[in-house]
């Protein structure tokens, strides 16, 4: 492998984690606001996020010229004060990374979020649980396995980003040329070799990252419910205190692999004492 060929796929490395750890922190946020709150301009939000999905690469590195660019809407103020320009270093590649692939990430956390029972954060809300607490220890946890599919996603589009990055940062061997951009100069020079060896790389971790992003995606989060026997004893109905006492014992036997508090539901046929009454173990 030449040290061009090196260099461009320790920068893509480099690029893709950074990105996928930007998504990571303004990417989680904004998925559980998009899918727990409703407010004005939430249409618009969800727009701006998805459009990176549907526009073509070098539309959105475009719209990243204008915006970042040094005479762009953000850029000009930035090179006025500063004298430097984010533009055709390897940081504009890691921005344009990370714009490609924060709609991956938001779509499949926003959806894995949606799909947590809400009856789980009432029941943590009911505890006096704030919202950001019932968020990070009920929401953010059942959530996590559609969220990690997500960031795995995030990570692959980010280390097969293309058009926006030669927009913004441009095709510079050693500096902003990451292994796409390594393989466009590689065909374009006749260097066959070169191009057949990098593709083969980004196809392989390509095809270990979506094994791995299936593997989160495809595991699930089970519920456990346990059941009572179908007849209670007469004096757990007729003694509040002493089936609160009940309650505790099971709650002590039962194994968590959170160390929190657990929420038991009862049904009402637990004072009549016939037929079965499940007992739902919320996990807080």
């Amino acid at each position: 492998m030449t040290p061009e060929a090196t260099s461009a796929l320790a920068l893509s490395l480099r690029v893709a984690c950074l990105a996928t750890l930007l998504n990571a922190v303004f990417g989680i946020p904004l998925a559980y606001v998009l899918a727990r709150r409703r407010f004005r301009g939430q249409t618009l939000v969800d727009l701006l996020v998805t459009l990176p999905l549907v526009l073509p690469p070098t539309v959105t590195g475009y719209y990243l010229i204008v915006l970042l660019g040094r005479r762009g809407w953000l850029g000009s103020p930035l090179y006025a004060a500063t004298g430097w320009t984010v533009a055709f270093t390897w940081y504009a590649a890691v921005i344009a990374a990370t714009v490609m692939a924060l709609p991956l990430l938001v779509r499949t956390a926003r959806a894995a979020i949606e799909s947590v029972d809400r009856d789980l954060e009432r029941a943590a809300y009911t505890l006096g649980r704030p919202e950001w607490r019932t968020a990070l220890e009920v929401t953010l946890p059942l959530a996590r396995n559609g969220i990690l599919a997500g960031l795995v996603l995030a990570f692959a589009r980010a280390l097969g980003e293309f058009g926006a990055t030669l927009m913004l940062a441009g095709n510079i061997p050693g500096k902003t040329a990451t292994v796409p951009l390594a393989i466009y100069s590689a065909v374009q020079t006749g260097e066959t070799g070169d191009a057949l060896l990098l593709v083969g790389l980004l196809t392989a971790l390509s095809c270990v990252v979506l094994v791995v992003g299936s593997t989160f995606h495809n595991r699930l989060t089970p519920v456990e419910v346990q059941q009572t026997p179908t007849r209670q004893p007469a004096s757990i109905r007729s003694d509040p205190g002493a089936t609160r006492s009940v309650l505790a014992a099971a709650k002590r036997r039962m194994p968590f692999r959170l160390q929190l508090p657990t929420v038991l539901e009862r049904n009402s046929n637990l004072d009549s004492g016939y037929g079965e009454t499940p007992i739902r173990i919320y996990r807080l």
